[in-house]
């Protein structure tokens, strides 16, 4: 199969008897070994076991037995994500002192159950505490649509893995923006679903009251293929919602009637390079209305709150025992952190819970609203500071500052790629829905890719190969 095969593409394939998942597999794991060490994607390569979980799929077809929907279907997964024989570095150093993980992550168990093949861990920022795609320990992973820029994080490999063609699906995760920063930086489509829709157990946390997990694909119907494979209650993440599945990919195809859909503005209006990629996504979607966000500022100001003493308070016997081990970057963050007076954290908790309220109103008029993913198209690596609204800032942890604000609440959002045209590099808008709706945003983010509005190609270099 090329590189440009999206994950739909490969299991009909393989399904129709066109190809051996054992061939895929063996393509992919190649495609690996020629290019991640430019790209800096992948940290642990599962050959063994990659191969004989194609042999399983292949066997299963000779025998007449439906392997599944994601059938033969090479993918990876942040390596934050427990894979049985491998330790999980969640990308420090630390953890790589601890023994190999005992058990597969849930999301991974139900993708091979659907007939996907693992091939390997990735690449990410340190305990997932990053924007930029840039690790102390492991190098970074590069953006394949420029390799001198940043990929994003903290899912970087996850992105860079995809955007490169090395494999169709890959798994990250989302506490401020993990999944659409380096979606919208390397050009994909991402989901960050619903807080408590998928499972989180069995992969390593950074903030629980936040933290989402979610797949990376190059199509919103691979979107919808993963994530509807993923869906299912599982008692041993304590925060996962007991709701009934919900599939998505069968209406996937079919516009929602009399959709109701507004640009946010004030605080998510952005610089004139960020406005014109919303305009080309609400043009297409003839969304003439604005909704205004209430109190935003509090409310990033809020997450930020949280994050750092819940990161820090998870991390604390580490820093105490070795801090010369983490990225310096991030101790000092996390020592930030575990100094805050309790008092504030519990007046952020206080206010998130008045403010997902007062979104959750904006609802009542709209089905969905359209907003940036990032204030930038992906900065050069090495970047310490930019502007953000005219300001010179660090750049590092002002990258979400359009993303914080919405998984704070843990609303569904896909984040879509836009290249306009002559553009050398993509960036990506948020398409946000109420609590639940992830079905909207799917259907959103089909409807502009089959208009041509938004695409995710392999990278230039990558695509024949």
């Amino acid at each position: 199969m090329k590189a440009t095969a999206t994950a739909s593409e490969i299991a009909t394939a393989v399904k129709a008897g066109e190809i051996k998942a054992r061939q895929v597999v063996a393509v992919a794991l190649k495609r690996i070994e020629a290019h991640n060490p430019m790209v800096g994607a992948f940290t642990d390569v599962t050959v063994t076991r990659a191969l004989e979980q194609a042999d399983r799929v292949d066997d299963k077809l000779a025998a007449g037995i439906d392997p599944g929907p994601l059938a033969g279907v090479p993918f990876a997964v942040k390596n934050l994500f427990d894979i049985k024989g491998v330790v999980t570095r969640a990308g420090s150093r630390l953890n790589r002192a601890n023994p190999p993980a005992e058990h597969d992550a849930t999301l991974i168990q139900r993708l091979e159950a659907a007939g996907a093949v693992l091939v390997g861990g990735l690449n990410m920022g340190e305990y997932a505490y990053d924007f930029t795609g840039e690790n102390a320990h492991d190098g970074p992973s590069r953006n394949p649509h420029a390799l001198d820029r940043m990929s994003g994080g903290s899912s970087g490999g996850s992105a860079a893995a995809v955007a490169a063609g090395l494999v169709p699906l890959t798994l990250g995760s989302d506490t401020n923006g993990s999944i659409r920063v380096p979606s919208s930086f390397c050009g994909l489509f991402g989901l960050k679903p619903t807080y408590g829709r998928l499972s989180r157990a069995h992969s390593f946390p950074f903030v629980a009251s936040l933290d989402h997990l979610g797949p990376f694909a190059r199509s919103a119907r691979d979107l919808a293929l993963a994530y509807d494979s993923m869906q299912g209650f599982d008692e041993a993440d304590p925060a996962q919602s007991k709701r009934a599945n919900e599939p998505t990919l069968a209406r996937i195809t079919h516009p929602v009637p009399g959709i109701r859909i507004a640009v946010a503005d004030g605080y998510f209006t952005g610089d004139a390079e960020t406005q014109a990629h919303v305009r080309h996504v609400a043009r297409a979607l003839e969304a003439a209305h604005t909704v205004s966000f209430p109190d935003v500022q509090a409310a990033r100001a809020a997450a930020y709150l949280i994050t750092m003493a819940e990161g820090a308070a998870l991390h604390l016997d580490r820093l105490r025992e070795r801090p010369e081990d983490f990225d310096p970057e991030v101790r000092d963050r996390l020592l930030a952190g575990a100094m805050l007076p309790a008092v504030w954290v519990e007046k952020a908790q206080k206010l998130r819970r008045a403010w997902r309220e007062k979104v959750l109103a904006l609802f009542d008029g709209v089905d969905a609203i359209l907003a940036p993913a990032t204030p930038m198209k992906a900065p050069l690596l090495g970047q310490k500071t930019a502007k953000f609204g005219g300001v010179e800032m660090p750049l590092r942890p002002n990258i979400g500052i359009f993303t914080q604000p919405i998984s704070f609440i843990g609303l569904p959002v896909v984040s879509v790629p836009v290249w306009l045209d002559g553009a050398d590099l993509p960036m990506g808008v948020q398409v946000i829905a109420a609590p639940w709706r992830e079905n909207i945003c799917l259907r959103i983010a089909h409807q502009l890719e089959a208009a041509g509005v938004c695409k995710a190609p392999v990278a230039r270099g990558f695509a024949d190969e």
